[in-house]
């Protein structure tokens, strides 16, 4: 098998996906049997600066290198063979946010990322003009802000793009942008698969007395559907991937991604009535849409799979940032007894104790608010945990009621979906690192939303692998053959996946749960209002 796999590496017949998610940047190598047969990943993470949050331009490059170069390295010493051609190549990142580059290709702002909630004026007016939900981290909102604010670069734009167009333009110079990722930036329209032209035009009268030097169509990446070829590695962009000069240039790459379809792809999630779930520092939940939702909701964004279908998206800003805080205190009370813990095992044990937990987390409560969450319509971090006398304080407890948080604002965005639009989901699949832990992730989520819940083997690292899979799906389909066939005849024909249904028990104990959560909710708001009418009449 291995001497098989090394020819498939000496002949190109691999695909690679590399995705920048929120806190690992993963490269993936996969042939052409879809098996991993390589796999690297290097951390980083963001920063608040200037009041934004930001990745710097060179953890981005270094990060990169780093990844390909572990991953180089991997396929050397397992197969005895240096990467020198690889079949095709797919970039992927978490998706939306502002990246704006004037004419020679350098940035006019630092990267802002979907973290920052800092566009609600301009998110509301375009929802409002466009009569299309527009959140806070699409790019177009990050524009229009900018444009609000009257800030210095928006006249020096030569090109917008998200992180994963912006990965893909340093490799092979071509703006181009996967549909799902597009839909990201700005609407789209179904039928012509390209953004909407109405709305194009609403945003250039929109801003027509500004006289900014461009328009909006000529500063917004090329849209690509799946299966495209969408640019070619340059020999500045290999020597950028691979500084030893070891990788050719001239490797096709196929249209970038968000993570949002990669999730899609990984799970097996683009037909209609299909949905996923996908987890890490933000969560969100994708349901291919039967038909179009009767009116716009705050909470639910509509975006595209990667070849063009609609999609009720809900997505929570937080998710596992302030978990993963209180397992590195748990760490940290390791060391301290002198001891070196086994972070995978640490994991386990505190995620299982869950299982061992009162239904409803013993009347405990927890907001797991790293960052701003747009659905809930707080501003800004607050994590907080909370307890009364009368809770019942013990581990187990404390570790269910941190992942039933991790699912609660997706769940609030979710009902909206079944139960005002009465959408019908056939199954749910979940992937993300949360799901890495057997069973546990996968019972509270089914408990969290009351539906079967599905993982498959490849969870853990689903982005980076359906990052591969669509460079592999460019690079092989048949004639004709669509990306829906391609995943469910060949790449998922005899996948292995535990599906776990929802119990009672645990259904009601997340209601109960959610009881809690709403009334703090309500309870922060009216607090709010009080200290600012206060603040009115002092002022006064």
């Amino acid at each position: 098998m291995n001497q098989n796999i090394k020819q498939a590496i000496v002949r190109g017949e691999t695909s690679l996906g590399i995705e920048f998610g929120s806190t690992r940047i993963k490269a993936v190598l996969i042939d052409r049997n879809f098996e991993t047969i390589g796999s690297s990943s290097c951390e980083w993470e963001n920063q608040l600066i200037d009041g934004y949050w930001t990745y710097h331009l060179n953890e981005m490059i270094n990060g990169l290198q780093e990844t390909y170069h572990q991953l180089k390295q991997e396929v050397e010493n397992n197969y005895g063979v240096t990467l020198q051609k690889i079949g095709s190549i797919g970039c992927s990142a978490m998706m939306q946010g502002y990246i704006a580059l004037d004419q020679t290709g350098e940035l006019l702002v630092p990267f802002r990322t979907w973290r920052n909630a800092t566009t609600g004026t301009a998110a509301s007016e375009l929802t409002e003009k466009f009569q299309f939900k527009i959140p806070q981290r699409w790019s177009i909102a990050h524009l229009y802000q900018a444009i609000l604010n009257d800030e210095e670069h928006v006249t020096n734009i030569d090109y917008i793009t998200t992180l994963s167009g912006y990965i893909h333009w340093l490799l092979t110079g071509s703006k181009a942008l996967g549909m799902g990722d597009a839909s990201g930036m700005f609407p789209i329209d179904e039928s012509a698969q390209q953004y909407n032209e109405d709305m194009v035009k609403q945003f250039a009268d929109l801003i027509a007395n500004k006289e900014y030097p461009w328009n909006l169509k000529d500063i917004l990446p090329k849209v690509y559907s799946a299966g495209e070829h969408a640019g070619y590695l340059s020999e500045t962009g290999a020597r950028l991937l691979d500084p030893s000069g070891s990788l050719k240039a001239g490797i096709p790459l196929c249209p970038p991604e968000g993570d949002a379809g990669t999730g899609m792809v990984a799970t097996n999630s683009i037909k209609k009535r299909t949905g996923n779930i996908s987890v890490g520092t933000s969560i969100f939940a994708m349901v291919v849409l039967e038909k179009d939702l009767s009116t716009v909701y705050p909470e639910i964004d509509i975006v595209t799979t990667p070849d063009g279908s609609p999609v009720g998206m809900v997505l929570a800003n937080n998710c596992s940032s302030d978990i993963n805080a209180w397992l590195g205190l748990f760490r940290e009370f390791y060391e301290a007894m002198g001891l070196k813990p086994d972070m995978n095992q640490l994991f386990s044990v505190l995620f299982n104790k869950a299982l061992e937990a009162d239904a409803d987390g013993g009347g405990l409560l927890s907001y797991g608010y790293y960052s701003g969450e747009n659905i809930t319509g707080l501003a800004k971090g607050r994590p907080l945990f909370v307890r009364s006398p009368e809770s019942r304080f013990n581990l187990a407890n404390f570790m269910r009621i941190h992942l039933f948080t991790a699912f609660a604002a997706l769940r609030l965005g979710m009902d909206i979906l079944t139960q005002k639009e009465h959408v019908t989901i056939d199954r749910i699949l979940a992937h993300g690192g949360l799901f890495k832990t057997p069973l546990v992730g996968q019972k509270m989520c089914a408990a969290a939303l009351n539906v079967p819940v599905s993982v498959m083997s490849t969870a853990g690292e689903g982005g980076a692998w359906g990052m591969a899979i669509l460079a592999s799906y460019m690079a092989n389909k048949e004639q004709h053959e669509s990306l829906a066939d391609y995943l469910t005849t060949k790449v998922f024909n005899d996948a292995e996946g535990q599906e776990v249904y929802p119990d009672s028990a645990d259904v009601n104990g997340f209601a109960l749960f959610m009881e809690r959560y709403t009334e703090g909710l309500a309870i922060e708001q009216a607090a709010v209002d009080h200290f600012v009418e206060n603040w009115k009449k002092t002022k006064a």
